[in-house]
């Protein structure tokens, strides 16, 4: 009953955020006539804080690794000659992609989003390397149990798929990084609200503004985000994990490992920067000392483009993907018994 209460509770705090939004291609003018602007020149929105409002999909990251290939080693930009590799390697991508919508149909090409090469060597910037930490003995232990659709034989339980292939959630950190499609994220404002809409899984994040942290006994899949301002940047902190979801997936390109795992005590701190017109600059750092030897921090532009439009989708809980791989799996094993026992 408590469960239901608060998931309620969190529904109609969402449901009064979102209907309070104003729109979110009001323009900079409009924003600030109303409330000033920042100290980089930008608008404000009508009732004082910074304006993050709009559509900003990560589309244009797809092409660029979470972890740096060793070679790069600490360097965070492309060369000149090896910018020119990485448009050729897109190139053929987005070549399909653009058959398709000038054939008017829908195939294997769109399961690949077109892209934009970009000069970052990677997402990860700490390490300084741009690699990603090792696992404690403890994170070892867990990673081995886990699971996906990706990285097994054999299934026997629903716990043996992930949760984004269970349609529950992506998750975070996975949630805020690109994927081959359903790259939008769309940030809505009210007064005592940001709310960050996801593409991927049609999830939505609502952040508090300046509200004292949940208690610490409830736990949620994605977390329990607050935000404050600290002068033009967004600060959310999450915490109240419930420890079952990945901190990365195979989803998430250049992945270093299929499933990492988390733990309930693992806290995320992001940074949402508007530094002009059309970029936010975006930062994550993430903290769970029982399964990494040390905190991490990705980082990354998000582009305005109010014409992006979000895709339908269509995942569910009832899933039947997941019963038909039990059910092969036991038929399967069935098979090899009795030619084994031939």
């Amino acid at each position: 009953m408590m469960h239901r209460a608060l998931v309620a509770l969190g529904a109609t705090a969402g449901a009064l955020a979102l209907s309070a939004c104003a729109d979110p291609d009001q323009t900079g003018a409009e924003s600030a006539a109303a409330a000033g602007t920042t100290a980089n020149g930008l608008p404000r929105t009508p009732w004082g804080d910074p304006d993050l409002r709009g559509m900003w999909p990560i589309h244009h990251l797809i092409g660029v690794p979470f972890q740096r290939p060793e070679e790069y080693g600490n360097r965070r930009e492309l060369t000149d000659e090896e910018f020119a590799a990485r448009v050729e390697q897109l190139r053929g991508r987005n070549e399909r992609y653009e058959e398709e919508i000038s054939s008017n149909k829908m195939g294997m090409g769109h399961w690949a989003e077109a892209t934009e090469p970009q000069r970052l060597t990677s997402l990860l910037v700490y390490p300084e390397n741009g690699r990603f930490p090792e696992l404690t003995e403890r994170g070892k232990t867990l990673a081995a149990s886990m699971g996906s659709s990706w990285s097994r034989t054999y299934w026997d339980s629903p716990t043996d798929f992930d949760t984004w292939d269970r349609c529950i959630t992506r998750g975070l950190p996975p949630s805020m990084f690109p994927f081959n499609y359903n790259n939008g994220i769309q940030i809505h404002q009210t007064p005592g609200y940001v709310v960050i809409r996801l593409e991927m899984i049609h999830e939505a994040r609502i952040v508090p503004i300046d509200r004292e942290p949940l208690d610490p006994a409830i736990k949620q899949w994605m977390g329990e985000p607050r935000g404050r301002f600290e002068g033009d940047t967004l600060v959310i902190e999450t915490t109240n994990f419930n420890g079952v979801g990945g901190m990365t997936n195979v989803g998430i390109p250049g992945s270093p490992r299929g499933d990492t795992p988390t733990t309930e005590n693992m806290r995320i701190v992001e940074r949402l920067t508007r530094i002009d017109e059309d970029t936010i600059q975006y930062e994550m750092t993430v903290h769970d000392p029982e399964v990494l030897t040390s905190d991490w921090t990705a980082a990354y532009p998000m582009k305005r483009d109010p014409g992006y439009e979000f895709f339908e989708y269509a995942c569910h809980e009832d899933n039947t993907a997941i019963r038909n791989f039990i059910v092969t799996s036991r038929i399967d094993r069935a098979r090899q018994a009795e030619e084994g026992g031939e």
